[in-house]
């Protein structure tokens, strides 16, 4: 198979480097491989025999009448050449795009096959019990479970219940504190009553949880003090449990939660955070005979350290000490998306099963670190300009000013009382141009910098502060 492959000046040797070995031609076409035209790409091909040709990934024009011309398919190779080499021995293997960059094609085509990896795996999994049509324990993933806190507090219960679902929650549970009422939980699950997805309540007081029995599916927590109260009427209902230690043994509150007629048994032994025994309390997940619960919520609202790290680590301790069902919260700021996070950190430990190690797995949670770096070729120039200071006053664009701002998971630009939205900031900035709004070159450039700051904060869930520092 005789491979075209067209590069610039700038990486030609590490191309050839990658293609060493390879039934594969070369071609410089200039300095950059980005730059490659479909006129130069029709010359090149008539002037050799080829079965594929592999363009630069960065390329932005068409390719597609020059496929149609010559009847050589086109595929996009990788946006950086030092990535090159790892994909020409997957050839034989695998059809590349002819629209997406191999690298970025690749790596949806990994972690597609491994989330439907799986999802094989759940479909064939035994469990200890079902909750609303979720497995709970046996040979099943670990399920997540999302707590809203002081839930009758809560404005927009029902869209974030629903968000949290869409998140990858298994289960959303409703958190009602000392101030709450029956009244209350009645009115916050008759707000989510209809959603087809496991709810669980959680409180340790009886009235509260004998409210929450028309929909809730799962109780947290019941313990010696509330079983005696409420644990035939939960038996009665038919749903499943958490169970505590408390004054009495978490194995003395089973066996009563057990007399009491409760079936569906998850044990929680209690996840202590950093500080206060989290290590030492690890021992106390040992031989219990029912599914666990693992409360790694409390542990990541109560460390003040980014969260993906955090939550990735703790879905490990629990797969070591074989949860079924682990906990997580949106409780405060710093931990908005751990949700997403924990179950992204689940799933990696379903595929980590026949592996020494949860990594290489098609899926991760890296967000500011990359596994890899790559070498790209250094910048080559003759000429050096010092860069001159900005001066502080500036020239004012004769159009007028924006106010840049987020609005959700848009970007806002407002100008004389219009508002271009969008999420991508290049496609606001080229909104905002093609409208004729601004006129200085500086503006534009002051523009792209501010736009792409409130699409960084969008992405990365941090606050936006136009002029004020990323």
């Amino acid at each position: 198979m005789r491979i075209l492959l067209p590069t610039g000046a700038a990486t030609e040797m590490m191309v050839k480097g990658a293609a060493a070995g390879f039934d594969a031609e070369v071609v410089v076409t200039g300095e950059i491989a980005s730059f490659l035209t479909p006129h130069a790409l029709r010359i090149l091909i008539k002037k050799g025999k080829y079965d594929m040709v592999i363009i630069s990934g960065m390329c932005t024009a068409s390719f597609d009448q020059v496929e149609r011309e010559s009847g050589v398919p086109v595929y996009r190779g990788p946006r950086h050449a030092a990535d090159l080499a790892l994909i020409l021995p997957l050839l034989d293997t695998i059809l590349l795009s002819r629209t997406v960059p191999a690298d970025e094609f690749l790596a949806e085509k990994k972690a597609g096959d491994a989330m439907r990896k799986v999802e094989q795996q759940e479909q064939g999994a035994g469990a200890d019990f079902i909750i609303r049509g979720v497995k709970i324990g046996g040979g099943s993933r670990m399920k997540v479970l999302a707590e809203i806190m002081d839930a009758h507090h809560c404005e927009a219960l029902r869209e974030v219940v629903e968000r949290f679902f869409s998140s990858g929650a298994d289960i959303v549970d409703l958190g009602f504190g000392f101030d709450a009422t029956p009244q209350d939980v009645t009115r916050a699950f008759s707000l989510v009553a209809d959603i087809e997805q496991p709810l669980a309540v959680d409180t340790q007081d009886p009235a509260l949880i004998r409210a929450a029995l028309v929909r809730a599916d799962l109780i947290l927590s019941l313990q010696e003090k509330n079983i005696p109260l409420i644990g035939g009427e939960v038996a009665d209902a038919g749903v499943a449990a958490v169970i505590v230690p408390g004054d009495s043994t978490l194995k003395k509150n089973i066996a009563m939660a057990k007399c009491a007629g409760i079936t569906c048994i998850i044990a929680d032994p209690l996840l202590q955070p950093v500080g206060s025994g989290l290590v030492a309390s690890l021992k106390n997940f040992k031989n219990i005979r029912h599914p666990l619960f693992f409360g790694a919520g409390n542990v990541v609202e109560l460390l003040d350290a980014d969260s993906v790290g955090a939550n990735a680590l703790l879905a490990g301790m629990a797969k070591e000490v074989g949860a079924s069902v682990i906990f997580s919260s949106e409780h405060s700021d710093k931990t908005q998306g751990s949700i997403w996070e924990m179950r992204r950190a689940t799933d990696m430990m379903v595929l980590a099963r026949d592996r020494s190690y949860p990594k290489d797995l098609g899926i991760d949670l890296l967000v500011l670190k990359e596994k890899r770096k790559r070498r790209e070729p250094p910048v080559e120039y003759e000429k050096v300009i010092a860069a001159k200071k900005m001066p502080d006053e500036i020239v004012y664009d004769p159009k007028g000013n924006f106010r840049i701002g987020i609005d959700g998971d848009q970007i806002v630009a407002v100008i004389r009382g219009r508002a271009v939205r969008g999420k991508r900031w290049q496609d606001v900035l080229y909104t905002i141009l093609s409208q004729g709004d601004v006129t200085l070159l500086d503006h534009a450039g002051y523009l792209g910098r501010e736009l792409y700051k409130a699409e960084l904060a969008i992405r990365f869930g941090r606050s936006f502060e136009q002029d004020g520092e990323f």
